[in-house]
């Protein structure tokens, strides 16, 4: 049997997405080991530590290849020490799956790195779709002082490795406040990976 077409109404400003079948949040808590300054976390946390970060808004029609997975994310202004606050970030367990992010409320970045450490960094607003390809890691940074709204879409088969950030230490560049604006900066926690973790990668297509 076909699947019904839906149609769903963004709220930008809160990023609520109508007739999602579901939802996560993450809160402050949830996110040890990500940022650089461990005491700023450890502070943050004991003052506020079920505080939401972000939280996603999602729908999946069918898991299977063939179709596509979609919501919104919303993510709260706010730093730890000078860095700024991040989604936990991932590549897809299926290396070769694409995705894409809509601004929709907001100001930001999307931070991405590949098997070999390479970053790139795009800036996101409202208006702005950024594409991330294929095998490339990527995060979502608010860098403004009001929430970042994003809407995305990747295939529904794509999976999401979360744990390939934390084995290398984190990604190899932070971003952190500089003045009115950002700058960013390499994470002296970074660990390479060896060609033998990034053929592993590069294995995870079909």
């Amino acid at each position: 049997m076909a699947i019904a077409p839906t149609s769903h109404r963004i709220d930008p400003q809160s990023g609520v997405l109508s007739a999602a079948t579901g939802r996560y949040e993450k809160r402050l808590a949830d996110l040890d080991g990500i940022y650089a300054d461990n005491a700023a976390f450890a502070e943050s946390v004991a003052r506020e530590g079920d505080r939401v970060v972000y939280y996603v808004h999602e729908v999946r029609p069918v898991a299977a290849r063939g179709d596509l997975i979609f919501g919104t994310t919303f993510m709260e202004p706010g730093r730890i020490g000078d860095e700024f606050f991040v989604t936990r970030g991932h590549i897809h367990a299926i290396g070769n799956r694409p995705e894409t992010y809509y601004g929709e409320a907001g100001e930001g970045l999307m931070l991405l790195e590949s098997p070999e450490g390479e970053t790139q960094i795009l800036e996101i607003a409202p208006r702005v779709m950024v594409y991330v390809p294929p095998l490339w890691i990527h995060r979502s940074v608010n860098t403004g002082a009001a929430p970042l709204v994003m809407s995305f879409c990747y295939p529904s088969d794509s999976g999401q490795d979360y744990g390939l950030i934390a084995r290398s230490g984190g990604m190899a560049t932070r971003i952190v406040a500089d003045g009115a604006g950002w700058k960013a900066v390499p994470n002296a926690a970074y660990r390479p990976r060896s060609k033998a973790e990034i053929d592993a990668i590069l294995a995870t297509q079909d």
